[in-house]
This record gives structure tokens, C-alpha cells and sequence, in this order.
């Protein structure tokens, strides 16, 4: 086969859609003429004067005929130049365009433009090769080496255009190694779409229909011209291949930019810096990709960023990320994570979200079989700490913490709020229950104001629960407080132990336990016996070795540390969360108690399990036969969500209080728990911040207490402190407010 072919001149201007490709009655441009609004006035042929000046000026055409300007068009702008095919020009004027310290002038200058419109005002200098682009009004192109679209662009979307085969249609590989959770990528596409897509991969009907609803988001006809926003700046830049560009976004030293479309706007610009390569993506609004970073295969959602180096590969990445100078390969990774580090790595994975990989981390890839990797799937708060290595397959609970180790084993805890540490002196894994709540509370207390903070998208497409205590951390506390009922009732009964001593049994029924795993009935009686310890004598619960079952996938044992204290913690977090949610309310006695116990975290957004089971069943019927319908029944389920939430924080409140109806007595109660709670949260964010001051170490960095004090400023003058702080002393009024009602 000849690589290389020779042609006869015609080809240069003749070349574009197939004729087997075109509609009866259509040329070769028909889709082009939809792309362009024709300018006022429209266009007309060159005269004689402009023809023998653009001569005069170096300019040379495979014919002049198929030249096309406005009536402000001025000739002398236009030097240097090679046209092939049609050319249309808007106005070129005698003026200039800047962008930060580049000024340009307006017209077009040593340049080979193949089949174009250009829009108004544009400055094109030193492309080597312009080939079928639209260029909008005011746009700044400079040096670039080589600027083409096919006739078969798809601008990384995830479908096949007439003719082709199904083998080109680009996948993006996520959550595991295999393909087989792959899913067709659009622009649009956001983390909820992707986990529906590939969670529910064993539902034929399902993937079958998603496929579908993709290919027609785009239309499969040939001969899409690729497209430049109005006064987008592209310079010094190598190769811009099949790019659909919005408006305002700024590209500076690009190495490669391949079959991608990248979403910009006015009021949400994207940039794209020196030596970086993406190749098969969608760019989201806002999006700031710098320092030879390299994309293949992805999505990255509004208001993210790559930096220095980072390589995102087979990946989607939602809203509000950053990743840099690490490697990121074959994940789901949903809104707000944060990863800095070259030495850092993440394979195969669901992280959800609110999550930061610090350096040394390796989660994935350690292949532990002989297979490809498993999966590894992270709730919320995903914090691996320094030089964590975490085998495949496993499975973390909300705000999981690892501390520094080489995790030896597969793990799958089921203890939100968690410390986890692998203890080698003693050779077992350790768990520390609630311990954010317990010994971090400055950094809890901060994630959500942090986040919101963060969130800077005028485009919101991807719903986002911010705050700590939600649905899904929830009902994750109220199954952990079973399993310590559990366990604990378990290591009593290893004791042997005299049960006369404890405070006298009570029915514990199975309508309070809708959170539970399921137990057998011998399961019943040590949740309850358990129950009665954690509700007594912490001396007794204190001397029990408390065993974790099913955590880690190895013979040594896991200690459940400081189970009494957790348990009250994590019943303090379910009272703050409920009395949280009927605070913010008109009405804050709400009777109404009757919640679904499943939520599932859809790419940041939470639904209750039956709503997306009626989404899925949707999808499959025929109902819901668009992205745009899918998205619109996001949006349903987030408008009801306030009011889904409140309902399951009183379902919350019931079952830590162990009541089905919440009487002015226990109202009374709780409103005083709640105060106690805000009182301990606004104490426990200053002492945990203070830990850090009262390190006798800074001091050592330090010539004088003067150097320290300016360095590292009062514990006191800390912005977060003083802001819960005064939100704390709000929150009191609003229930001094509620108390008097009662």
C-alpha cells in the first residue's frame, strides 16, 4: 500500500465528502452552509482591482472565483497567502487585535487556507496549513503548523459518521482495566451519565439504549467543519486536528489537539498551555490545561485543571477538579477531587468525590493476580495518605483516612469517618471509627464551606451535594453503628461474660434496623447485646478486643479502636445532621418520618435508590429517549431532593433516638443535644486548628515568637474559626427560637 500518493492539482480544493456520502440534490458544502450565518449583506465575488492587488500582494489561488468577501474587505491586509477551494472572508479592516502583550494586525499573512470562513476581523498569521475550519469574528491565530477537520470529524464524541466501522468509534475504558465497563463519550456528559452507563453493565436493554441515545446526539453525516469561537487567541502551536473550539479560549504552545471539542465561554473561558496533548476528549467550560500534560480518552468536567505533566488517560474527571503531574488511568473520578503529586498514581476506580491523593499514593496497578486489576471504589472524603499503596479489589466507606502504609490485603471498610492503619509491630490492620469527628473536626467542619467555596461553574449541569452529612454518609453511619452493636455484642460473648450485670434487654426490633446488613437470628441477639454495652458502661465496651469482620481480605486480625467513643460520635453526626436539615426549614416540626434507606451518590448528586431504579426502567421503556430528557429528570430528582433529604434526617433522628414518633418531649431533647453539638463543634474546629500553633517544633524554624507570629498569624485571627464561630452562635438563636415554640 502507497503512503504517500500523488495527485493531480484539483485535489487541493476538490477533496472533501465522498459523492456516495451526499444527499441527492446536496454538494459537498451543504453542512458547512448550515454551520455559517452568512454576514449582512453577504458575500459576493472579488473585483478586478482586489484581484490584482491580493496578486500584487504575494497572494496566489486555485481559483479567484471561488473567493468570497464582504464589502468591507481590504486587500492590502491580505499578503503572502495560498487559497485553495471556497474561501469565504468577512471584513478585514486596517486595525489590530491584542490579547494580554500580543497585538496583531487584523487580515491574514503567510498563511494556506484550504475551503474556510472567517468571520470579521480576524488576524491569521503563519498558518501553515488553515484546512476546512469556520473561523468566528475576531479571532487571533498565530504561528500554528498545521490547522485541518476530516470529513468524518466527531470532535470526541463517542460515535461513528457514514461508512465508517463500528472499530473506530471511541470508548473511554473506565472504572476497571477490561473495557467491559466502557462507555461512548459526548459532549455533555457528565459523571451521573458514566455511573449509570457503567455500573448497570450486566442490563443488555439498558446499554443497548444508552448506545443508541449517544450515536443520535450527533448527527452521523459527513462533512462537519471544525469551529473557532468568536475572539479565540490559538498561537504557537503544532497540530489542531478535528477541534470544535466555543468562544474566548486561549491556546498557547499545544503540541497535539486531536479530535476533541472544547467547551469556552465569555464567562467561562478555557485554556490550554505549552506542549500539552489531548487526543479523543471533551474539554468542559472553564478548563485550565497547562506544561505538557497529556489527555487521551477523556472528559474533563467545568472548572477543572491539568497541570505539570499530569496524564489522564481512559479517565473522566467531574466539575471542580485538579490533577497534576501524576499519572490517572482508567477511572470514574467524580466532582472536587484534588491530586498534586508526580509520585502519586490512580487505577481502575469510582472515587466519589471531595477526595485528595497525596503523594506516594498508589491505588491501583500492584497487581496482586494474574488477571488485569479489579476495582477500587471510594465514597466521599477518599484521603490516601502519604505513600499509601492499596490493593485491588476494595471498597472504602465516606471519609475514609489511610494513614501511611503498604496495605498488604484487599479491604472493604464499611466504617465512615474512619482512621485506617496498618500496624506492622503488631501485624493487623486498625480502624478508628468517627475519627474525623473526633480528633479533625477544623477539617471537617471546613469541607463543605471549602467546596462551595470552590465551585466557581456558571454551567451547572452536574448536581453537587457539598455538605459532609448527607444522605449517603448517613446511612453509612447508621449501618456502622450497627456493625459496632455487632461486634461488640460478639467480643462480649468471647469474654464469657455475666450478662446479669448490663441494663435490662429491650426489644430490639427489625423495623429499627432497616439499615442494617442482613443478620441471622443469632446476629439479632449480639446486636442487641451490643447495644446495651454501648449504651452503658464505657469501662466495659473499653476492656473488650473488638474484631472488624470482612475488612481486609487476610487470616490476621482487625481491631476496631475507641468503638465506645465512635458510636456516641457517630450518633452526635446523626442528630446534627437531622436537626441540621429541620432547621433549615419553615416548618421545623416535621412529623413525616418515612424515608428510603438506600441512596446512591450519582456523580455527586444523591437519589434515592427507587428514583434512579425508575430512571433506569425509564431509560429502557423508551420514556426517557435523550441526554437532554436524562439530564431533565436529574434536575426533577434535585428539585425534590431538600425535601427526600429531610425526610431521611427525621427517619435518622427516630432511629438514634429509638422512637417512631417524635413527641415534644423528644423534640425538647433533641434541640438540647444539638446545642451541645454546636457548642462542641465550634470548640473542636478551634482545638484541632490550636494543635497546630502549639507545635513546639514551628518554633524551632523560627529566629523569635515575632517571626513565628508573623509567619504563622493567632489561632484566633483564623478566618474559619471566627466564621463557625459566628455561625454557632446563630445556629443557638435559631434554636433558642424553635424551643420556645414547643
Amino acid at each position: 500500500m502507497e503512503r504517500v500518493t500523488l495527485l493531480p492539482p484539483a485535489a487541493l480544493s476538490d477533496g472533501w465528502i465522498d459523492p456516495k456520502y451526499l444527499p441527492q440534490g446536496e454538494n459537498k458544502y451543504y453542512i458547512r452552509n448550515r454551520q455559517v450565518t452568512p454576514p449582512e449583506g453577504g458575500w459576493r465575488h472579488l473585483r478586478s482591482e482586489e484581484i490584482e492587488r491580493l496578486v500584487m500582494n504575494n497572494n496566489t489561488a486555485s481559483s479567484w472565483d471561488t473567493v468570497w468577501v464582504t464589502d468591507e474587505f481590504d486587500p492590502n491586509m491580505v499578503k503572502d497567502n495560498k487559497f485553495y477551494g471556497t474561501v469565504r472572508m468577512g471584513r478585514i479592516s486596517n486595525g489590530a487585535l491584542q490579547y494580554h502583550d500580543l497585538r496583531l494586525p487584523v487580515g491574514i499573512t503567510n498563511s494556506s487556507i484550504h475551503s474556510c470562513d472567517i468571520g470579521d476581523d480576524c488576524a491569521i498569521h503563519n498558518v501553515h496549513y488553515l484546512s476546512h475550519y469556520i473561523i468566528n469574528s475576531h479571532v487571533m491565530l498565530f504561528n500554528i503548523q498545521e490547522m485541518s477537520c476530516t470529513d468524518h470529524a466527531k470532535f470526541g464524541n463517542g460515535i461513528v459518521k457514514e461508512g465508517e466501522p463500528e472499530s473506530v468509534r471511541v470508548r473511554i475504558e473506565i472504572m476497571n482495566e477490561t473495557g467491559a465497563r466502557s462507555v461512548m463519550p459526548f459532549d455533555g456528559m457528565i459523571p451521573a451519565d458514566a455511573y449509570l452507563w457503567a455500573k448497570y453493565v450486566d442490563d443488555e436493554i439498558l446499554q443497548a439504549r444508552l448506545a443508541d441515545i449517544t450515536q443520535r446526539t450527533v448527527d452521523h453525516h459527513r462533512g462537519y467543519y471544525g469551529e473557532i469561537g468568536q475572539r479565540c487567541v490559538i498561537k504557537n502551536s503544532s497540530i489542531i486536528k478535528d477541534v470544535k473550539i466555543g468562544t474566548d479560549c486561549y491556546i498557547k504552545g499545544a503540541s497535539k489537539l486531536k479530535n476533541i471539542t472544547i467547551n469556552s465561554s465569555n464567562e467561562e473561558p478555557s485554556q490550554i498551555g505549552e506542549n500539552v496533548i489531548l487526543v479523543n476528549g471533551i474539554v468542559g467550560y472553564g478548563c485550565r490545561i497547562f506544561y505538557s500534560c497529556t489527555a487521551v480518552k477523556f472528559i474533563l468536567g467545568n472548572n477543572s485543571n491539568l497541570k505539570y505533566g499530569a496524564r489522564l488517560i481512559n479517565s473522566i474527571m467531574g466539575d471542580n477538579s485538579t490533577i497534576s503531574c501524576c499519572e490517572v488511568l482508567n477511572n470514574l473520578i467524580y466532582p472536587c477531587h484534588e491530586q498534586h503529586h508526580n509520585n502519586s498514581f490512580l487505577i481502575a476506580s469510582v472515587i466519589m468525590g471531595q477526595s485528595n491523593m497525596a503523594a506516594g499514593a498508589t491505588i491501583g496497578s500492584n497487581h496482586n493476580s494474574r488477571a488485569n486489576d479489579g476495582e477500587l471504589v471510594a465514597g466521599r472524603g477518599f484521603w490516601p495518605g502519604l505513600c499509601s499503596s492499596v490493593k485491588h479489589s476494595s471498597r472504602f466507606a465516606s471519609y475514609t483516612l489511610l494513614a501511611k502504609g503498604d496495605y498488604p490485603a484487599e479491604m472493604s471498610i464499611a466504617l465512615p469517618f474512619s482512621l485506617v492503619s496498618n500496624n506492622i509491630a503488631e501485624d493487623r490492620l486498625e480502624v478508628m471509627p468517627a475519627y474525623w469527628w473526633m480528633y479533625n473536626m477544623y477539617a471537617l467542619a471546613r469541607n463543605a464551606w471549602k467546596y462551595r467555596t470552590r465551585d466557581k461553574r456558571r454551567t451547572k449541569v452536574q448536581n453537587i451535594e457539598f455538605d459532609t452529612f448527607a444522605p449517603d454518609t448517613m446511612q453509612e453511619v447508621l449501618k456502622a453503628r450497627t456493625l459496632l452493636e455487632l461486634w461488640v455484642g460478639k467480643a462480649y460473648r468471647i469474654m464469657d461474660a455475666p450478662t446479669e450485670e448490663l441494663l435490662p434487654e429491650e426489644e430490639l426490633t427489625k423495623s429499627a434496623m432497616t439499615e442494617t446488613p442482613s443478620l441471622s437470628g443469632e446476629g439479632w441477639e449480639e446486636v442487641s447485646l451490643g447495644r446495651r454495652l454501648l449504651q452503658g458502661d464505657r469501662k466495659v465496651v473499653d476492656s473488650l478486643t473488638i474484631l472488624g469482620e470482612g475488612m481486609e481480605n487476610s487470616r490476621r486480625p482487625v481491631h476496631i479502636l475507641k468503638a465506645y467513643d465512635a458510636y456516641h460520635a457517630y450518633g452526635d453526626m446523626l442528630i446534627h445532621y437531622a436537626m441540621e436539615c429541620i432547621l433549615e426549614t419553615t416548618d421545623n416540626r416535621q412529623q413525616t418520618t418515612n424515608s428510603e434507606a438506600n441512596w446512591i451518590n450519582l456523580g455527586g448528586q444523591l437519589v434515592k435508590e427507587s428514583d434512579l431504579d425508575t430512571l433506569h426502567h425509564d431509560i429502557c421503556n423508551g420514556t426517557l429517549d435523550s441526554w437532554e430528557a436524562i439530564h431533565h429528570r436529574y434536575d426533577e430528582l434535585w428539585e425534590r431532593y431538600p425535601e427526600d433529604k429531610l425526610y431521611h434526617a427525621l427517619h435518622a433522628l427516630c432511629t438514634v433516638l429509638d422512637t417512631e414518633t417524635m413527641t415534644d418531649e423528644l423534640w425538647l431533647q433533641a434541640l438540647a443535644h444539638e446545642e451541645r453539638i454546636q457548642r462542641r463543634i465550634s470548640e473542636q474546629v478551634y482545638i484541632s486548628r490550636k494543635k497546630d500553633h502549639d507545635n513546639p517544633f514551628r518554633s524551632h524554624t523560627c529566629r523569635n515568637a515575632e517571626e513565628e507570629l508573623a509567619v504563622y498569624g493567632e489561632v484566633e485571627d483564623n478566618s474559619f474559626v471566627r466564621q463557625v464561630r459566628a455561625e454557632t452562635i446563630e445556629k443557638i438563636h435559631k434554636i433558642e427560637r424553635l424551643r420556645n415554640m414547643i
